[in-house]
């Protein structure tokens, strides 16, 4: 009698927390005896790539990865079963749906199952798949917290880790020099890592998506404070936060395959903004980037993420398939897939993080603020 395969893709952008995901997956499915797992190298392209990149994955091969940041099988956020790109006859690249092919080679291989770690994008594969027929199970992964059926997503709070010490260290610097520092950080359309930052860290501002800034409202609050002596001012944007009167600062990527605006440039906007409405003091611009994607994730994050591998594990057992797990306080539960990808998880204005933000005296751009 053959054992058993499950398939393990990890999709997207990389994540603190992912390498304890697939150890979880792998120890779980060791204590089965008849099931092997099976990695898929960059996502699903390493099952359609020709000739195939696959790895066993055994307790030997993920024995420690916990500790480790990135994922061992490596991830991709361009192109995918659905959106495969090919160079057409005149050179042009052009997309091409592949899921048949994959889900006739999941069949080739004898692969009974699949877990999906990924996002949102990710994740909205893994319902056309599952409406394809695919035995799949989702696995919420990003460091936005931007997926709504679960209360965390494993890596987030690792990154909220890495800028909150960056908000720490710019405290000092800026208090050094008589400087307004300003940090610019990730998630996309979501402001829960700059919220986060901003309050662990004492920011006196925080502009974040869901909350669009009056850059008047900014220079004031700004002006206020220096003319009341404190002589330095901290700032949290993030990538996706726009004003009242603008837009988000991005670029089209040039990238095969990759979709998705390239944000960015957000603090130097700012800065920009704030010059040309008059405020006449020293101004600095930190970009913390990808800094927060990589490393050593956080205990919380390591301690979730095994709850997830563990959990997609028994969903594969229980043959849930189109579910994906979630961590909904103090519970690891299963939704469905479709559920989890109907909406994205914003910072609510009217939330208990933002009457904190607001209860500590930091100005989010809308209302003026005495921050002195």
């Amino acid at each position: 009698m053959r054992k058993k395969r499950v398939l393990v893709v990890t999709g997207g952008g990389d994540c603190p927390g992912l390498n304890a995901v697939i150890r979880g997956i792998v120890k779980r499915a060791h204590r089965e005896r008849n099931w092997s797992v099976i990695g898929s190298i960059e996502a699903f392209d390493g099952v359609l790539r020709e000739p195939m990149e696959l790895v066993n994955l055994t307790l030997t091969r993920t024995a420690g990865i916990h500790v480790k940041g990135g994922t061992i099988i490596r991830t991709t956020n361009k192109g995918g079963p659905f959106k495969w790109p090919v160079k057409d006859k005149d050179g042009n690249w052009i997309s091409v749906d592949r899921s048949d092919d994959l889900l006739m080679k999941l069949q080739y291989n004898n692969i009974d199952s699949v877990i999906s770690i990924g996002g949102d994008g990710s994740q909205r594969i893994s319902q056309q798949l599952f409406e394809k027929g695919c035995p799949i199970i989702g696995v919420p992964k990003t460091i936005d917290n931007d997926l709504m059926a679960t209360d965390f997503t494993f890596g987030f709070l690792t990154a909220v880790d890495i800028a909150s010490d960056a908000v720490d260290k710019l405290v000092s610097t800026a208090e050094s020099h008589n400087r307004t520092m300003i940090l610019e950080v990730m998630g996309r359309d979501a402001g829960w890592i700059a919220i986060y930052a901003a309050i662990a860290g004492g920011a006196e501002i925080c502009l974040i998506p869901e909350i669009p800034y009056d850059i008047d409202i900014l220079v004031e609050t700004i002006r206020q404070r220096y003319q009341h002596g404190r002589t330095f001012c901290n700032i949290v944007i993030a990538e996706g936060a726009t004003s009242t009167e603008g837009e988000q600062t991005y670029t089209e990527s040039d990238e095969v395959g990759y979709e998705n605006k390239k944000l960015g440039g957000a603090g130097m906007r700012l800065m920009e903004e704030l010059k040309q409405h008059g405020l006449e003091v020293d101004m600095r611009v930190s970009i913390l980037g990808h800094l927060q994607r990589g490393g050593t994730p956080c205990a919380f994050d390591r301690v979730l993420a095994t709850q997830f591998g563990v959990k997609a594990f028994e969903l594969v057992l229980e043959e849930k398939w189109g579910h994906m797990v979630a961590y909904r306080h103090p519970d690891i539960v299963a939704v469905q897939l479709q559920e989890a990808i109907e909406a994205l998880n914003y910072v609510k204005p009217d939330s208990n993080i933002i009457a904190t933000a607001r209860g500590v005296g930091m100005c989010l751009g809308d209302k003026l603020i005495t921050t002195y």
